[in-house]
């Protein structure tokens, strides 16, 4: 990578996020204690809920919630094809069946009334994403659960920190999990958060996490029972999911500094709205004005009138450049790792449409007016030379 090379995403990281690791590693607590139970409380606070469970992952967090709900063998759970493929893969370790649906073409998450059509008598839950962190659809899935009589499973992992309709996202679902690798919108370097308002399916998560140690009653926190007999009982068949001190540290420090990570990023969303509002041959996110965004990623999508193999052409000719961009995403259905489950090409074409004409570009909270025009620029060539080459 060259010093000039603007990348695709970056960590916005302090002297407060050294601080804490500073107090962290000195502490010499670096598991199950007071950095974890913080962070768990600063999210979820966030995210409007009365529990917060950290984890390694937000694949972790995924998974965790599945089992905790007793989804396994023989379930089918809906969920979109247009995601990373994280949100399907935790439907398959639990033994059940992700079952796809087209996607809305201004939201991009799934269609609700795609949702309800493919209810079955297997159906156990809907696992909605929110792709791109927009939260649009989110209460009309929690409606449709609802009278299904269904768990909803917010897969916000992409998400924290937007509103919708004045409702957080983690509260829309009876399970939401946020996401912290480096991209996201905080970061510990690897990491997730499960929220909810049941204490029950929380205290299973917390035990699940833990190689399935019983919840701690004594002094020792909610993450495990500390240095009592328990710590060699194990309830049920649990994992190693827990998220580090040194991980929740950093954590910490990116919660304290939250409302002006965002603000940053909101910044720069706008600055990018601004500049490429005037581009025909770019589709912009659609943000619902009842939404208000805190901004995962910047991904726009050429028009209808480009090919895939054209988009691909941009993509290269901008990273030759040394701009970093990506195609977001490839859709899950046709992934190789899901050739076993029989879907074909043109089966959800929007989502299919979609995902042939992505481009996420260069997004953090830092990227300067220059970055942001010079990638503006780039872009604007590297489309007129497609043109011009069709003509």
């Amino acid at each position: 990578m060259s010093e000039h090379e603007i990348p695709l995403s970056r960590p916005d990281l302090s002297a407060l996020e050294e601080e804490l690791l500073i107090l962290t590693l000195r502490s010499g607590r670096l598991s199950i204690g007071p950095m974890q139970e913080e962070f768990e409380r600063l999210v979820a606070q966030e995210a409007g809920c009365s529990h917060g469970v950290a984890v390694s992952s937000g694949t972790a967090g995924l998974h965790l919630a599945l089992l905790a709900l007793g989804i396994g063998p023989g379930d089918e759970v809906i969920t979109t094809p247009f995601s990373f493929i994280a949100s399907a893969n935790v439907i398959r370790y639990v033994g059940a069946k992700p079952v796809f649906v087209d996607i809305c073409p201004k939201s991009l998450n799934a269609d609700p009334a795609a949702i309800e059509a493919a209810v079955t008598e297997h159906t156990k839950a809907i696992l909605a994403v929110e792709t791109f962190g927009n939260p649009q659809h989110m209460d009309e899935y929690a409606r449709l659960a609802a009278k299904l009589e269904i768990p909803l499973i917010e897969d916000c992992c992409e998400a924290l920190g937007t509103t919708y309709r004045g409702r957080p996202c983690g509260s829309f679902g009876r399970v939401g999990v946020f996401g912290f690798y480096p991209n996201k919108q905080i970061t510990t370097g690897e990491g997730g958060m499960i929220v909810t308002d049941d204490e029950r399916l929380a205290d299973a998560c917390r035990s699940l996490r833990n190689q399935g140690r019983p919840i701690a009653t004594a002094p020792g926190g909610p993450g495990g029972a500390m240095n009592t007999g328990a710590w060699l009982e194990h309830e049920r068949v649990g994992y190693n999911y827990r998220l580090s001190e040194l991980n929740a540290a950093i954590g910490v420090a990116q919660m304290r500094r939250f409302k002006t990570i965002i603000e940053r990023r909101r910044m720069v969303a706008d600055l990018y709205m601004q500049r490429l509002m005037g581009v025909p041959e770019v589709v912009l996110p659609t943000v619902d004005p009842e939404a208000k965004m805190s901004w995962f990623v910047y991904v726009v999508r050429l028009s209808t009138e480009f090919a895939t193999e054209e988009r691909d052409r941009v993509i290269n000719g901008m990273r030759i450049h040394e701009i970093g961009c990506a195609p977001y995403f490839p859709c899950i259905h046709l992934q190789p790792a899901y050739r076993d489950l029989g879907h074909r090409p043109g089966q959800f074409p929007i989502a299919e449409s979609v995902s042939g004409r992505t481009i996420a570009l260069p997004f953090h909270g830092r990227m300067t007016e220059r970055e942001i025009d010079l990638v503006a620029q780039t872009l604007e060539l590297m489309i007129s030379r497609e043109s011009l080459h069709r003509g």
